[in-house]
Order: structure tokens, then C-alpha cells, then sequence
């Protein structure tokens, strides 16, 4: 999920007609003393990290230092063991919290390593769409595999078996990007992909993020990241700096 601007946010809102309304100013994601621990040795430490909503945040950092755990902290899927972290404004409850599973929804992750079901790439991508009750798929799953440059006459009826790996992470990116999240998290989403591919998903990437979807980007290949992202934030031993 870096000195470059990679889109635009979206306009702000207005309370009148010239005074931007209050809650614009207030972060997407917001952590204040957060802790997590896993058994009682502390993997991350956040005294202060504000990320504000639109355009794209890079993470970067060694392996085992705390980019994961961050990642999964903001996806909601993880709750801090110490501290408090808000999104929207609003202070995350527990994990079983109806309110707290409603938020999740508008959040989603690619993983490193994509995970389709044993169906065609229609079937696939329309999946999060069925999930959440929205009917008439058919013009939000070609236009998400258009966002992942994959022609949705060619590839909709392809099997999972089908693909190349850089088309099976694009069509799992184009998943996530079908119902509109608000927040669209990375981990890694280049690793072992070819230049075209990694291209691509750059591409989407900044797609997304100039129609309002706050893009993280975890990666270790600041080549294509630094280009991509208009801040970076650099975890290491737990830590959180940028």
C-alpha cells in the first residue's frame, strides 16, 4: 500500500460555499499509541501515523521488521494490543464488532500470492460483488479488467487454470477493484511478476487512486514503487518512520 504524486484526490466537499468542511481535514487512518504484540514480544510500535485519504502510500522495510503486520493492522483484520486506531474519524471497536466488520468491507488486500477460485475470471471477480448483495455485475467486471489492461472478451470466460501468474494477479486485483473500495491495500503485488505485469498493476494502481481510492503499497522493489507513490513510509524493527 513517496515523493511523487500518483492522483488525484478527490475534491473536497464544501460546508458552504467557500469553507471546506471539518471532517475533510480528518485523516483516513489515524494511530496513536498503537501496539501490537504477538505473545508478549511487541512486533510494531506506532506512537503517531496519520495517513490522509487519496493517492498512494508506499511501505518499504526489511523482512520481519513489521510491514505485514502494519498492513494487516489497516486492513482491519488485526486489532491493536495497545492503543487506538481510527479510520474515518472513528475509533475501531472489536474485531466482532458488527460496526467493525461493516468498516472492513470497504477495505480490501491483495496479497502476494494471488488466491482465485476453481472458476472462470467472470465468476471470480464478480465474487466480492455477489458477497455484498450488489446485482448487474457484468459492466463492474469488465470494467475492472479493463483497469488491469486484460480484454474482458478474451479473458471472462477463462478458466483459473488458464492464466499466466501476472494474469492471475491482475485478475485477483481486478476482484478487489469491482466493488469500489475505498481503500485498496498491496502486499507485495509485483513479487515474481514479469516488467508487463508489474506495469499494469502500477497502472491500476494510479487509475484507481485518481478516481478517490486511497492505494497502500507494500514492496521491496523501490524501483517501481518510488515512481508510483507520493509518499513512502519506512518500517523497520517495529518501528514506523516517514
Amino acid at each position: 500500500m513517496t515523493g511523487r504524486d500518483s492522483g488525484a484526490s478527490p475534491a473536497l466537499p464544501l460546508d458552504s460555499a467557500d469553507a471546506p468542511c471539518a471532517r475533510c481535514a480528518v485523516p483516513l487512518y489515524s494511530l496513536e499509541g498503537v501496539v501490537r504484540r504477538h505473545g508478549e514480544r511487541a512486533v510494531l510500535e506506532v506512537p503517531r501515523l496519520d495517513i490522509a485519504a487519496g493517492g498512494i502510500t508506499g511501505v518499504v522495510g526489511p523482512n520481519g521488521g513489521g510491514k505485514s503486520t502494519l498492513l494487516r493492522l489497516l486492513a482491519l483484520l488485526d486489532a491493536p494490543s495497545q492503543g487506538v486506531l481510527r479510520f474515518a474519524g472513528e475509533a475501531v471497536g472489536p474485531l466482532s464488532a458488527a460496526r467493525t466488520a461493516e468498516l472492513r468491507r470497504s477495505v480490501t488486500l491483495l496479497l502476494q500470492e494471488p488466491y482465485l477460485l476453481r472458476r472462470s475470471v467472470y465468476e471470480n471477480v464478480a465474487f466480492g460483488l455477489s458477497v455484498r448483495g450488489m446485482r448487474h455485475a457484468q459492466d463492474a467486471v469488465r470494467g475492472a479488467l479493463e483497469l488491469v489492461a486484460l480484454d474482458p472478451d478474451v479473458f471472462q470466460r477463462r478458466r483459473w487454470f488458464e492464466l499466466s501468474g501476472g494474469e492471475a494477479q491482475r485478475v485477483a486485483l481486478a476482484a478487489r477493484l469491482a466493488f469500489s473500495p475505498r481503500v485498496l491495500l498491496m502486499d507485495e503485488p509485483t513479487a515474481s511478476l514479469d516488467e508487463d505485469s508489474a506495469a499494469r498493476i502500477a497502472d491500476a494502481a494510479r487509475a484507481v487512486a485518481g478516481r478517490g481510492t486511497t492505494v497502500i503499497v507494500v514492496s521491496h522493489d523501490r524501483d517501481w514503487l518510488e515512481p508510483l507513490a507520493g509518499r513512502i513510509l519506512k518500517v523497520r524493527r517495529g518501528q514506523v518512520e516517514g
